[in-house]
């Protein structure tokens, strides 16, 4: 039998608490401590908890304090920790996410909404555990080198594709508007790469293998949008500056998550080297105006330049609460609007060469039906 998951409760509000029991329960362990040192030891204690809900204002020290305590000790760097807070403003979500937290829940907890995000968490947990112990076995198949070794990578390569997808799966519950879009752009990933592969440019430059690691990670570009507030990603309008300033912070907290992941498994520079970069650099721009880091030209990754454009394209085709979808002659003609200034040139070029096959996907992934394949 699989072993209960384990969650640390920091909060001195025993009405708050009482909910938090009540709710979390019937589901997980809750191990509560009310104040801030109590709490760091109960999160170095085994078994150590798999998620920690960390209230900001403690009586003898401050939520923030305590987090970043977590994320310098090795033993507690990787549990991931949900801020629960009456501030709700951008200012004090922005700084609980840059201090390392994985989620900002307001105060007064609304359970329903409290168990969804700590079912995304802890899902996301368990995927980093996989990814670890991936990475394991892989260790032990190569050490063996038995005659059947081919076979098992190779069941090895699929479980880290399900993985990957699993992940993507994720984010894209956290929004409901994105349907099969994770499949989509992946399909379009993958069809620039056979483009681009065998040309001058890039045939003794990138390998087979990091060409498949770059379409196989694209379902992952979005993955830190599991940390940005319901009432941002979910608003049904324009976001405000101040809100747009919190989402654009996805990229960050996307890298980082698959960061902390490879720590998890103890393989720095491992298969996510691909997504982290994709994660991290999709919304740059050619033309430098992009975030996070204003990149510009080929100092963009090459896997975020293909994941730009094939996220955009399937942006414009989509329907969206705020626009209908656009024709595919149409969001055509963006993307060639968008050569030089938001895309790299020769990427537009490749799709530009490929635009029915795009359509095809478009349609063969339709948000109208199930994925295939």
């Amino acid at each position: 039998m699989a072993m209960e998951k384990l969650i640390l409760l920091v909060d001195d509000d025993p009405a708050l608490l009482g909910v938090l029991k009540q709710c979390l329960r019937p589901h997980y362990q809750v191990r509560i401590a009310t104040l801030g040192a109590k709490g760091l030891e109960l999160a170095r204690m085994q078994p150590m908890p798999d998620l920690i809900l960390l209230d900001v204002k403690l009586p003898d020290m401050h939520g923030y304090e305590i987090c970043t305590a977590l994320k310098r000790d090795v033993r507690t760097a990787a549990i991931p920790v949900m801020f629960l807070s009456s501030h709700s403003d951008v200012e004090h979500i922005t700084l609980g996410l840059e201090l390392g937290a994985v989620d900002y829940v307001s105060k007064p907890v609304v359970a329903p909404i409290l168990m969804a995000r700590v079912r995304t968490h802890m899902r996301l947990r368990e995927a980093g555990d996989l990814l670890r112990d991936q990475n394991a076995h892989l260790e032990q198949l190569v050490s063996k080198r038995t005659s059947d070794l081919e076979a098992k990578t190779t069941e090895l390569q699929h479980n880290q594709d399900l993985t990957i997808l699993a992940l993507g799966s994720i984010a894209e519950t956290r929004d409901n508007e994105t349907g099969n879009h994770i499949h989509r752009t992946r399909a379009y990933v993958q069809v620039m790469s056979r483009r681009l592969a065998p040309t001058q440019r890039y045939r003794n430059t990138v390998s087979e293998e990091q060409w498949t690691m770059i379409w196989k990670s694209a379902p992952l570009h979005d993955i830190g949008k599991v940390g940005i507030p319901d009432h941002i990603l979910l608003k049904p309008g324009k976001l405000s500056v101040e809100e747009f300033e919190v989402m654009k912070r996805h990229p960050v907290i996307g890298r980082d998550a698959l960061r902390a992941a490879e720590i998890r498994m103890g393989a720095e520079g491992s298969f996510l080297s691909a997504a982290k970069e994709i994660a991290y650099a999709h919304h740059e721009r050619w033309d430098g105006s992009g975030y996070p880091q204003g990149l510009g030209g080929e100092a963009i990754p090459l896997s975020a330049r293909l994941m730009a454009l094939a996220d955009v394209y399937d942006a414009l085709i989509s329907k969206r609460v705020y626009k209908p979808p656009l024709p595919h002659a149409v969001a055509v003609e963006a993307i060639r609007e968008g050569r030089g200034s938001q895309f790299d040139p020769s990427i537009v070029d490749c799709f530009l060469e490929d635009a029915d096959e795009f359509r095809y996907i478009a349609s063969r992934f339709s948000d109208d039906t199930e994925p295939q394949g």
